[in-house]
């Protein structure tokens, strides 16, 4: 190991000691988000978006690496999947200080990655196996996957007007991973008398119980409506990459559903987490919903 790599190694290895590690998880997903003020940055981001193009973006330019350091597995114009076996600073200084890569990987730079990717489209979306990340494997097996979001939204729709047809309040959420549909889910709070059951709370525990796993980093909550302080909280603390909404609580308070004046960003700007909100995917769709 030459003495740049020793140093950058040594650096790690004391950040992943000393550091809090969501404060590290901000600083990567700043440093990514300065990149894309740089002319660099700007001419990359006249290409049309794609699995490819941004694949290139991240490790071929930003990163300096070579492709033989991350080989392609599989290429489809919506999927681009990859075996990173790069030298890695981490990778070593997880080693050095006796963490392990599947916590301290997915802690710190999952979201920032993908913090990269939405910047040249939210709807792509990156995939990291815990299976198969190294040094459990010769290897980490990734992709970067065109996840559509309309079609998803539909879902929830789906499982909001389940809910109006038994009598609930008419919302509906779906949690996926990559372009897998986890949980879906609608409120039940009225017909199972218990205030707690808003349709995000009950996709969430539906996504743990099917993952087995409370962390779910890399997940993307779809909701009919923004969720409201309850359902964002429990987001949080369950760790997701990404809100996806529909119609906000300002637009349905102003159409007389009884609200708390709340909104995502502000759960998410007071927490620790270094979570993405989008809204307004079928918005006029979802506001029907409440609109009677």
């Amino acid at each position: 190991m030459d003495t740049q790599s020793a140093s950058g190694v040594a650096k790690r290895a004391k950040e992943i000691i000393e550091a809090k590690w969501w404060q590290l998880e901000k600083e990567v997903a700043s440093k990514r988000n300065a990149w894309f003020d740089t002319p660099e940055a700007a001419s990359l981001m006249r290409a049309k978006p794609s699995p490819r193009t941004a694949f290139d973006a991240f490790f071929l330019t930003y990163m300096g690496l070579a492709p033989s350091d991350v080989p392609v597995v599989s290429e489809t114009e919506d999927e681009i999947v990859w075996d990173s076996v790069n030298p890695c600073p981490t990778l070593e200084a997880c080693a050095l200080t006796g963490k392990d890569t599947r916590e301290f990987c997915r802690a710190v730079y999952e979201r920032p990655t993908q913090h990269f990717l939405s910047r040249f489209d939210p709807e792509l979306r990156f995939v990291r196996s815990y299976s198969e990340i190294r040094p459990h494997a010769a290897h980490c097996r990734e992709s970067i996957v065109r996840v559509p979001f309309e079609p998803m939204m539909r879902i929830a729709l789906d499982e909001a007007r389940q809910s109006k047809l038994e009598g609930n309040k008419g919302y509906g959420a779906v949690v996926t991973m990559g372009a897998e549909v986890i949980s879906r889910a609608h409120d039940t709070a009225g017909t199972q008398r218990d205030p707690s059951k808003h349709a995000e709370v009950n996709a969430l525990r539906l996504a743990v119980k099917k993952t087995g796993d409370p962390n779910l980093c890399g997940a993307i909550l779809f909701s009919t409506c923004e969720p409201c302080p309850m359902c964002a909280s429990l987001a949080v603390w369950s760790n997701i990459t990404s809100f996806v909404y529909g119609a906000s609580i300002e637009e349905t308070s102003a159409l007389g559903r009884t609200r708390i004046q709340v909104g995502v960003r502000t759960i998410v700007e007071n927490s620790p987490a270094c979570i993405e909100v989008i809204g307004g995917v079928l918005r006029e769709e979802c506001l029907q919903l409440y609109r009677y």
